[in-house]
């Protein structure tokens, strides 16, 4: 601590604990507290609370009020267990029995400021800071301290419940530190005092009737196997799992036990712990009959929860598969009668009338087939599962969901036509079923469908009645399936089913480009962009493309009334314009399209749309372009560049403005590789020496880098600032080598120097600046090579760097500032409006 905060913090304290001063600010009072835990969080000494006694009679004063505010009493006793968090502050306090009248049974658990639950919350929050020395969890024990916890595990507060819970789990974990090399096996294993407690507390809340003890154990056994007792204390994880297994397994078999939804997530933590991977014996037996006997809903995160685990007996991971399939494979078997095609499974681990029930209920049919299909799709992005998806009824099942979403499919069973009038325009389970449609594309088994797949999707694309967001997973959809329907055209030359499926996809988005909707405009040029930047180099996708409407009808939305979809038009435009340079030989773009036009047409955007959306999309392409070499010769490549950046520096979007310094970034690389003959390597001679650096110094000031570079560094938005400063500094690397630096003192004297001393001075004041010099002003000639040469070589870009780098309340943050601002505050009457950090 600085000697200036601490002459500051006996007032601080005498404030605080003065009840005729009006309340501080919360926030206040937290940054306070961060602070003493920077200060004590490496230094377990006692100087800090001897050195500053005020701090005990704060804690002390509280203490005597008959009536302390709650905020206050949180804060002291957050206080006093941040300090006691060492043994020797802890003794040092106790001298006093501070912490025991705190925490102990004559503490503010029995005042009236209890019932306020940031006073519980905060005694929680101490004690847990106290727990790291075994006299901090005597106190505990001996003072009734377990039983205020295991009480709060109850409150009404989710937040209070939820620390008591974590607490408890800190707890039993620190009392086992010292005893982790005693216990070889479970028959070694002997609980300390703490960890007894609180494991009998666990078994006779198993055991009671009260349904409310029973679920708030099952939630701390779940939180303790998911920590790091579940993996780091194997013989103690062991044997507190075999002393509630039995009440678990009768749990599972009890209906009427409102429990059951919690013990999926505790079997799946404890199928987690070391200690029963490699076992085959009665815990798997347990998760069996878990998955046979909970609900199809509550049985759903245990099942995908097991598919993921590494080490699991294999039939277990194909019951649990099993389980996620039952929805799947009614659906299948409900949409014709007789049944055309085979199911997805053989046998079910539980009744199928279970599922079917759920099924034909319109409440609960959307909820089990979203939840399945969220579940499948997880499972789908794995890239190594450890059984065998039946991918091809998987897909007709998804298929036939999408059907009687929308009315497509009119099924014969009674079951099927219950299920169809429940899904009927239900968009959550079309969007979840197309997201798994689209995580399909990726197998390789699903080809024979593939006809009938783009049936269903071309229905949902044309249908009025597909929603728009409904429409937007299914051009998702769509645009992965092309890109598989394209590999295999290649692979069996199945050209004609492709162009035919591209020819209707190209007819459909025509009609989807004119949609009243402006998300339906953006959706269907968000797609055509991802088909252009995947199947662009494809022949037969450009022929498609120039014999339909879409360019032209692309070009019009430029011009659209909402920003989000010029700025998608944009992006659309310019990918099409990079393919076009990619394959000359194919002249997609028409006469219209050409380079220029498109150019000029985007540039007019950047200069003069309303709207920031379009503008970023521009200046995003344009990098694109930049960088994939699409921008012409280097002279040519020049002048774009220098007119963008004289656009886009006065753009009053800062977003736009970044967008131009990466622009330029990219073009600094380029140009440094095609005139250097080592790319990024610096000079190993004076640079005047030298005619490539000559020559780039010459391309960067003709462009007009080096003004809108300078003018960056005062940005009034930092980010753009940092990025400039970036920039000069990878310039400066490799015009100057670190050690030849130029004299600053000598620039200084020189006509030229003066200017540049000038300009140092200018951006030291940063976005404060006025009058930033313009080209040539006050002797500062941005155009001039030598001039700028020297401008990389005096100014201190690093130091610019770190300035630009700090926090803007990097002064205010500080302890002193915030011990100033209390005092400050402190006696007034106003409301708080503290400038704290």
């Amino acid at each position: 601590m600085t000697r200036e905060c601490a002459a500051l913090l006996p007032g601080v304290c005498a404030a605080l604990a003065d009840p005729r001063q009006p309340g501080l600010d919360d926030t206040c009072l937290e940054k306070l507290l961060d602070w003493f835990r920077s200060l004590t969080w490496f230094d377990p000494t006692v100087e800090l609370v001897q050195d500053n006694p005020c701090l005990t009679e704060l804690i002390t004063s509280v203490l005597a009020l008959p009536d302390p505010s709650p905020s206050i009493l949180s804060f002291t006793l957050q206080l006093a267990g941040i300090l006691a968090s060492s043994e020797s502050r802890f003794q040092l306090l106790q001298q006093g029995k501070l912490l025991e009248r705190l925490f102990g049974r004559e503490g503010p658990r029995g005042g009236a400021a209890w019932e306020d639950a940031s006073v519980r919350s905060a005694w929680l929050k101490a004690v847990h800071s106290m727990l790291h020395h075994q006299p901090a969890l005597h106190l505990l024990c001996s003072t009734g301290g377990m039983d205020v916890i295991f009480a709060l595990q109850g409150d009404p507060s989710l937040f209070v419940a939820s620390a008591a819970s974590q607490l408890l789990v800190h707890m039993l974990t620190f009392s086992l530190e010292s005893e982790i090399s005693k216990a070889v096996s479970a028959k070694d294993c002997d609980w300390p005092a703490c960890a007894q407690m609180i494991v009998k507390h666990i078994q006779e809340s198993l055991q009671s009737s009260s349904a409310p003890h029973i679920e708030q154990s099952l939630k701390l056994l779940s939180s303790l196997f998911g920590s790091c007792f579940g993996s780091c204390y194997a013989a103690w994880t062991e044997v507190l799992w075999l002393d509630v297994a039995k009440q678990i397994e009768s749990f599972l078999l009890e209906e009427t036990v409102q429990a059951q939804p919690l013990l999926a997530n505790l079997l799946l933590n404890v199928a987690r712990s070391p200690v029963f991977r490699d076992t085959e014996g009665s815990f798997w037996a347990l998760v069996t009959s878990a998955l046979e006997h909970l609900t199809p809903v509550q049985a759903g995160p245990l099942a995908v929860g097991l598919l993921k685990l590494c080490k699991c007996p294999q039939d277990v991971r194909i019951q649990a598969l099993t389980v996620l399939l039952q929805p799947m494979d009614c659906i299948l078997r409900a949409a014709s009668q007789p049944l055309e095609f085979a199911g997805l499974l053989d046998e079910s681990v539980s009744d199928p009338v279970t599922v079917e029930s759920l099924l034909s209920s319109k409440t609960s049919c959307a909820g089990l087939l979203c939840q399945t299909l969220a579940h499948l799709e997880k499972l789908l992005s794995l890239k190594h599962l450890r059984v065998d998806l039946p991918c091809v009824s998987l897909l007709r099942s998804l298929m036939t969901i999408l059907q009687f979403c929308n009315g497509f499919l009119s099924p014969a069973s009674p079951l099927g036509s219950t299920i169809s009038r429940n899904l009927i325009n239900c968009f959550r389970v079309q969007k979840s079923a197309l997201d798994v449609l689209a995580a399909l594309s990726e197998k390789k088994d699903c080809d024979t469908l593939i006809g009938s797949l783009f049936d269903v999707l071309l229905a949902y694309l044309q249908s009025p009645n597909t929603s728009p967001t409904v429409l937007k997973k299914t051009f998702q959809a769509t645009s992965k399936w092309l890109v598989h329907l394209q590999e295999l055209s290649c692979s069996n030359s199945q050209w004609q089913q492709t162009e035919k499926i591209l020819e209707d996809v190209f007819v459909v988005l025509q009609k989807r480009l004119c949609s009243p909707c402006w998300e339906v405009r953006d959706s269907s040029l968000e797609f055509l962009t991802a088909m252009v930047k995947c199947l662009g180099d494809q022949k037969e996708f450009r022929q498609c493309l120039l014999s339909s409407e879409v360019l032209r009808l692309t070009e019009n939305l430029l011009e659209d009334p909402e920003s989000y979809v010029r700025a998608s038009a944009v992006t659309v435009v310019g990918h099409l314009a990079f393919m076009a340079c990619s394959a000359p030989e194919s002249p997609v773009m028409g006469n219209p399209y050409n380079k220029e036009n498109i150019v000029a047409k985007l540039q007019e955007i950047l200069s003069t749309d309303s709207e920031g959306f379009p503008r970023r999309a521009v200046i995003s392409i344009f990098t694109k372009w930049l960088r994939e070499g699409c921008t012409g010769q280097l002279e040519d490549t020049e002048q774009f560049v220098s007119r963008v950046i004289q656009t886009v520096e006065h753009d009053l979007d800062w977003e736009v403005r970044l967008g131009g310094l990466e622009l330029v970034e990219v073009f600094c690389s380029q140009t440094i590789c095609q005139l250097s003959q080592c790319p990024y390597a610096p000079v190993s001679s004076a640079v005047t020496d030298s005619s490539p650096q000559k020559e780039l110094l010459q391309v960067f000031c003709r462009a007009k880098l080096f003004g809108f570079l300078f003018r960056s560094l005062c940005d009034c938005d930092k980010p753009v600032g940092q990025r400039a400063c970036d920039v000069l500094i990878g310039l400066r690397g490799h015009f100057y080598p670190m050690s030849t630096l130029e004299n600053r003192q000598e620039i200084e004297d020189s006509p030229a120097g003066r200017g540049i001393a000038w300009l140092q001075r200018t951006l030291r004041q940063g976005s404060v600046a006025q009058n930033f010099p313009t080209d040539g002003g006050d002797g500062v000639d941005f155009q001039d090579p030598d001039s700028m040469m020297l401008a990389l070589g005096a100014i201190d870009l690093l130091e610019l760097h770190d300035e630009l780098n700090k926090s803007s309340d990097h002064v205010e943050e500080s302890p002193q500032s915030l011990l100033q601002d209390i005092l400050a505050t402190v006696g007034t009457i106003e409301d708080n409006e503290v400038d704290c950090y």
